[in-house]
């Protein structure tokens, strides 16, 4: 930890109340919010072991960013909009190397892109969310508070990676590098999709959601394995009422593990960056 984010650390310790007769909390919030979008604070990490946790701290930042935020009127948002002072829309411009496609995209203040990576309209990004370098953020895709996504990933059309604010102790979503997430899959609860992984369109996932191994005769649970090719798929409820419908539940599916075929169909072009 360096010695500005520990300085960081200490200052946002402090009791809201104090802070609000502060007249640098806004600065020092400023700075906050800046290091976020840097990537030099992240609101979750991943340890040696390849765990990750939440970095209570950085979210407690992010709270007191709101708390001590007013409720303002924000100028130039077709139909007007409200929202909290310190957290406004960030503002991107060509030498923060992200490309940005108009279109009703919200990029929130202290929410942190890689260069490299591309948002397509609409999209939102809330605070604390972390987008890596390489990474194709398509339309209709929301990265909640928190969430982290690592690098040359792809988050398909409609694509929902939910937020966590509090607990501060909850781990948020993460995508590890190179993943591929198809079209309206959703992610929630602290789930974690391992480096490669593969999520094929519509598949819903949550860190209490059971998947199936058909490869592996195994069922895993908060996370999908590195290089996991998943399909939504099914399997009959229990109880004779069930039976006697042919009812069935929900269930994910690991159908095989990635390889040269795989690579070739979610390959990230080059020429769109």
């Amino acid at each position: 930890m360096t010695t500005v984010t520990t300085d960081l650390q200490d200052y946002l310790s402090t009791p809201v109340a104090q802070l609000r007769e502060d007249p640098a909390s806004a600065e020092r919030l400023g700075e906050f919010l800046d290091a976020l979008e840097a990537g030099e604070v992240r609101a979750a990490e991943r340890d040696s072991d390849g765990t990750w946790r939440a970095n209570t701290w950085v979210k407690s930042g992010i709270l007191v960013a709101f708390a001590l935020s007013e409720t303002v009127t924000l100028p130039g948002w077709p139909g007007g909009a409200v929202d909290k002072s310190l957290v406004p829309p960030r503002q991107i411009d060509p030498a923060h190397g992200i490309r940005l496609v108009p279109g009703g995209t919200s990029v929130r203040r202290g929410a942190g892109l890689a260069a490299g990576t591309v948002v397509m309209p609409p999209s939102y990004l809330n605070t604390g969310a972390w987008v890596g370098a390489g990474s194709m953020v398509d339309s209709h895709v929301l990265v909640g508070s928190c969430a982290q996504v690592g690098e040359r990933v792809h988050l398909s059309t409609a694509v929902q990676l939910g937020g966590v604010l509090e607990p501060v102790g909850a781990t948020p979503v993460v995508v590890e590098d190179d993943a591929f997430i198809g079209a309206q899959c959703g992610l929630y609860e602290g789930v974690v999709v391992r480096e490669r992984a593969v999520l094929a369109p519509g598949v819903t996932l949550t860190s209490r959601t059971v998947i199936y191994d058909l490869v592996n005769g195994r069922e895993v649970q908060g996370e999908v394995p590195a290089g996991a090719v998943v399909v939504p798929g099914s399997r009959p409820a229990r109880g004779e009422y069930a039976e006697r419908l042919g009812l069935s539940l929900y269930a994910p599916v690991i159908v095989k593990y990635r390889d040269g075929s795989t690579d070739a169909s979610t390959v990230l072009e080059e020429a769109l960056r």
